[in-house]
């Protein structure tokens, strides 16, 4: 239930607490001083989209808060799936700025507006002027349905399925779109998989090539390069090993004098043996160099197959052309089992299909056993509300094909009086009518359907007098099992409340600012006694007042 709403510079609304009761709370004041302000705030915190027009003070943030109390809701799971920190009187906080920014926290965690929104669907219905429209929806027609015919879950798991049915009618469809494309696809993709297997590439096998044919391709200059080599180290008249001999001899001959020199010797012993081992390694190098020009050309001819194959499927390296190849043979794969695919999903489509006939003709069998029975529920009620020749018919239409809700297309059609016969209710209802209508369906659904709070914002349209004030008793019985707010401009019903909220606007420094408050027992009897006279009571709309609050 909403235990508190906190309003802060939000439209005429400066500052605002508001503690409301479990119970039947009743809204009243003066036109235009705000009681439709408090409706449009909560709406905000519940996940409308943010009205710039509504920040009074544009250097300020609006801010609305409300609470809540989820202790009989079962909302834990839906906590959980939505990473938020689940609390028993839970905090929704919005805020709006000047400028159009706008921030959501449900128990100080920042959310977005779909999460507020798909919370709101737990906690309250807001049932506004305009949504008597809501009438004419089909979902909340097969609703109230099927919530008064005991069937609104086993509804819910069928609607569920439909939808998994329709998202694999319409993988089916893929399947068969591409199954017509794949023939000529398959064809060009086998011939783009033979010519990479044909080619039959390896990885690193394009640097291998490369690095061997930069050799043979020098292999001339290599010759020379390794053969001056040898020659200077070792086998030239005058080389560097000898030279390198002579020079160690030099310093033995001197090596008594001085342990340096020796040192100097064993030093370019080590010297002479890493130089004799290079001489050797660089003739067992010039023997494997050869000059290949037959070599060169097979090597260019691959290396010429595996760029045009780079060049082709776009890519730079041999491993990534491996990958385009592993790719192109998963397709095939895709390609040649489509047909196994596309049985199997006819097979669970057509499951899935009986298994939606049998649950739609349950849920067709339950609405129709219901239906006499809610059209008698809505009658009754109806005519309490003055309207003692109401006609009131739950069309249901059986159809062939599946949709949302079934095999079933329902209509609500309604008349009003006498020799008029019943049609759709957007034909022949007024606008009372249809608020009595509404009040009829929401008081019958709120026994079947456990919603926290309802809020209605002047349902009372159009009617007056006796009417008014059996709409209120209406009200006050649906508080017994929710928390029932109501926006109200006649006393009949504001008499019925249990809290009474009264909006008030005065000037203030040249500002327009509203203020709520609760009335107390004395308070109550002058404001109804107002509504009674027009602003301007005398004892007699005490009188009636007083009478009106006793019953």
């Amino acid at each position: 239930m909403l235990k508190e709403l906190r309003v802060q510079n939000f439209a005429l609304i400066n500052h605002a607490e508001i503690v409301f009761k479990k119970t039947f709370v009743v809204i009243t004041g003066e036109t235009g001083a705000g009681k439709s302000i408090l409706l449009d705030a909560l709406s905000l915190a519940l996940g409308e989209k943010a009205d710039t027009s509504y920040v009074f003070d544009k250097s300020k943030k609006s801010i609305i808060e409300a609470v809540f109390d989820l202790s009989q809701l079962n909302l834990q799971e839906f906590f959980e799936q939505n990473d938020l920190d689940y609390q028993q009187e839970t905090f929704i906080r919005r805020e709006i700025t000047a400028d159009g920014k706008s921030r959501a926290f449900i128990n100080d965690t920042p959310v977005n507006v779909s999460v507020l929104k798909s919370l709101r669907e737990y906690l309250i219905d807001i049932h506004s002027q305009h949504q008597n429209l809501i009438i004419h929806s089909e979902k909340f027609r097969f609703n109230f349905i099927d919530a008064l015919a005991n069937c609104l879950k086993e509804r819910i798991n069928y609607s569920n399925l439909f939808k998994q049915y329709q998202a694999n009618k319409k993988e089916l469809e893929s399947l068969i779109q591409q199954q017509y494309n794949s023939q000529k696809e398959t064809e060009y993709l086998q011939f783009l998989f033979n010519e990479l297997e044909e080619a039959n590439i390896k990885e690193g096998e394009l640097s291998a090539i490369e690095e061997e044919l930069q050799q043979l391709e020098n292999a001339e200059n290599i010759i020379q390069q390794l053969t001056a080599t040898t020659q200077t180290l070792q086998n030239a008249e005058i080389n560097v090993v000898q030279l390198l001999h002579q020079c160690k001899n030099y310093l033995n001959n001197i090596s008594k004098f001085n342990s340096a020199y020796n040192d100097l010797a064993q030093r370019l012993q080590s010297v002479l043996i890493e130089v004799k081992d290079i001489s050797i390694e660089a003739e067992k190098l010039l023997s494997d160099v050869q000059i290949n020009p037959e070599r060169i050309e097979q090597l260019n001819d691959r290396l010429n197959v595996i760029n045009k194959l780079l060049k082709k499927h776009n890519v730079k390296t041999d491993a990534e052309l491996l990958q385009v190849q592993k790719e192109i043979e998963s397709k095939l794969l895709q390609y040649q089992n489509i047909d196994d695919i596309i049985i199997e999903k006819q097979k669970q489509l057509t499951q899935q299909e009986n298994q939606l006939k049998n649950l739609s003709q349950q849920l067709s069998s339950n609405r129709h056993t219901a239906k006499s029975i809610i059209e008698k529920e809505c009658v009754e009620i109806l005519k309490d509300l003055a309207m003692p020749n109401a006609q009131f018919i739950i069309d249901i239409k059986d159809t062939e094909q599946l949709n949302e809700y079934g095999t079933n297309d329902i209509q609500f059609l309604f008349s009003a009086n006498k020799g008029i016969a019943p049609s759709e209710v957007q034909k022949v209802a007024s606008g009372g009518e249809i608020s009595r209508l509404m009040l009829t369906i929401k008081s019958l659904m709120a026994k079947k359907i456990h919603l926290p709070t309802i809020i209605f914002d002047e349902i009372d349209t159009g009617v007056s007098g006796a009417v008014a004030s059996k709409m209120g008793d209406i009200m006050k019985k649906m508080s017994e099992n929710m928390q029932v707010i109501a926006i109200t401009h006649l006393p009949q019903i504001a008499a019925k409340g249990q809290q009474h909220l009264y909006v008030s606007k005065e000037d203030k420094n040249n500002i327009t600012i509203s203020r709520i408050t609760e009335l107390n027992d004395e308070e109550r009897v002058t404001e109804i006694a107002k509504m009674l006279s027009n602003d301007v009571p005398g004892e007699a709309a005490y009188q009636n007042a007083r009478e009106l609050l006793t019953r």
